[in-house]
């Protein structure tokens, strides 16, 4: 195996490519700071920074007008990918905490995009199997409950429209996708990744970016 490219990213490095990716703006970066100062203890939920200007872009590359967002907590994925949006575009956003979100509810407006983001309080693959059978997704962002993954991928697949794209967080999950013998989120993780790659619906990558982030492409 060779292994490539072994560039260490140190924190000087971290901030070498924050500075040269488009910079968050006041509301983004309003809301970053409330979350880490108000949820300290799960405040890791959150996208990294410089996922939200990649979302962002991946938004404008595809030409997204509808995206379903699964695990919202406080709204930065959101709030980045409905910036990105058209103006008749629409997220459909997933999450079971009114408390979380409301901080997301509060920065979207403060943003001018709250028209475009429906906030739906459920069990995520509740408000995936209620809607449309058909293919009519244009991308799919997935950061919530890692055993329920492969479900999650199976509800959004075939709703999702031919060269659609669905990107999913923390698939290298802190390293611990290595361990054979791994319970809980981990082993989903292992068992999320491995369902991905055998699937011959779906065109994807698995990046080391941040957490591990996985971009499929349906075929």
């Amino acid at each position: 195996m060779s292994k490539g490219n072994s560039t260490k990213i140190t924190d000087e490095l971290y901030r070498y490519m924050l500075d040269h990716n488009p910079p968050l703006d006041a509301v983004q970066r309003g809301l970053v700071a409330r979350t880490y100062a108000t949820f300290p203890e799960v405040a890791g939920m959150q996208s990294a920074e410089e996922q939200g200007p990649l979302l962002a872009f991946l938004v404008r590359l595809t030409g997204a007008r509808l995206i379903v967002e699964v695990g919202t907590f406080t709204g930065f994925s959101a709030l980045s990918m409905a910036q990105a949006l058209p103006a008749n575009g629409r997220i459909i956003a997933c999450d079971v905490s009114e408390e979380w979100t409301a901080y997301g509810r509060e920065a979207w407006e403060e943003a001018g995009v709250a028209d475009r983001i429906e906030l739906r309080i459920a069990p995520a693959l509740e408000t995936l199997r209620a809607m449309p059978a058909e293919p009519h997704i244009d991308m799919a962002y997935v950061d919530a409950d890692k055993e329920s993954q492969i479900s999650y991928w199976e509800e959004l697949v075939p709703r999702l429209r031919p060269g659609g794209l669905i990107v999913t967080d923390n698939t290298l999950y802190h390293g611990t996708v290595l361990d054979e013998s791994a319970t809980g989120s981990a082993a989903g993780v292992r068992a999320f990744n491995d369902h991905v790659a055998a699937d011959p619906r779906m065109d994807s990558v698995l990046l080391a970016i941040s957490d591990g982030l996985t971009l499929s492409r349906k075929r």
